[in-house]
């Protein structure tokens, strides 16, 4: 028997993984990043297979990673984390560089960054599993790192489908409980977790979320 609230005590980060496909910039957020050894200092991160980003580091043999801060945007977070490079610039709205190699890397809401040379891809079935050396290697603000928890019980984030800590998330209610007049009422993207507030009568039948494009019918009703 396998419970999978076990998996909940795992501790993890938030990292955006990036690259580049051909002239296209391309990247998504992980939370499997870390270092595997000190000398030379190598670490991993796995992707998913279908991921635009997991191809591009196949190809390319090189990635970027940037680690959130605490005070990383849900607009940002779910610009990376719940659409694909393949049919939107995710790098058109926030500040990034290209390291040596030319690999692009996110700067703001970042704390550190890292610059890494493929060394090994694992294939673990639905996910790539990338070990490298990394490069280059540089601190961007002196602030908290974003732990996964953080983005959940803070930000209540959602995690996307395709990581690899990805469980299963409850489906949105059918229902909306009446509101107290004292309460502040929204409404929650179950994808991305983004919140609008507003709207006591219900989305229009035309609402999108703006971080991922959703319609109104994956959201849900949350107290604010």
């Amino acid at each position: 028997m396998i419970d999978k609230s076990a998996f909940n005590a795992l501790s993890y980060g938030l990292y955006l993984i990036t690259s580049r496909e051909g002239e296209r910039k391309v990247g998504c957020v992980a939370n499997t990043f870390q270092q595997v050894t000190a000398t030379p200092p190598r670490v991993s991160v796995a992707l998913n297979k279908e991921n635009a980003t997991a191809q591009a580091v196949r190809e390319t043999g090189r990635f970027a990673a940037t680690v959130l801060g605490q005070g990383a945007t849900m607009d940002l977070i779910g610009a990376f984390g719940f659409r694909s490079s393949r049919e939107f610039d995710k790098f058109a709205t926030c500040a990034h560089e290209l390291d040596a190699a030319e690999i692009p890397y996110v700067t703001s809401q970042g704390v550190a960054r890292f610059s890494v040379r493929v060394e090994q891809v694992i294939d673990v079935g639905t996910h790539l599993l990338f070990v490298g050396e990394v490069e280059e290697a540089a601190c961007l603000a002196d602030a908290e790192p974003m732990t996964y928890a953080y983005y959940h019980t803070v930000l209540r984030g959602k995690t996307p489908p395709k990581a690899s800590s990805y469980q299963g998330d409850a489906a949105p209610a059918e229902a909306a409980p009446a509101e107290p007049a004292a309460e502040r009422w929204g409404w929650q993207c179950t994808l991305c977790g983004y919140i609008e507030e507003g709207y006591p009568d219900g989305l229009p039948e035309d609402y999108a979320c703006p971080i991922c494009g959703v319609g109104r019918e994956m959201f849900e009703r949350v107290r604010l």
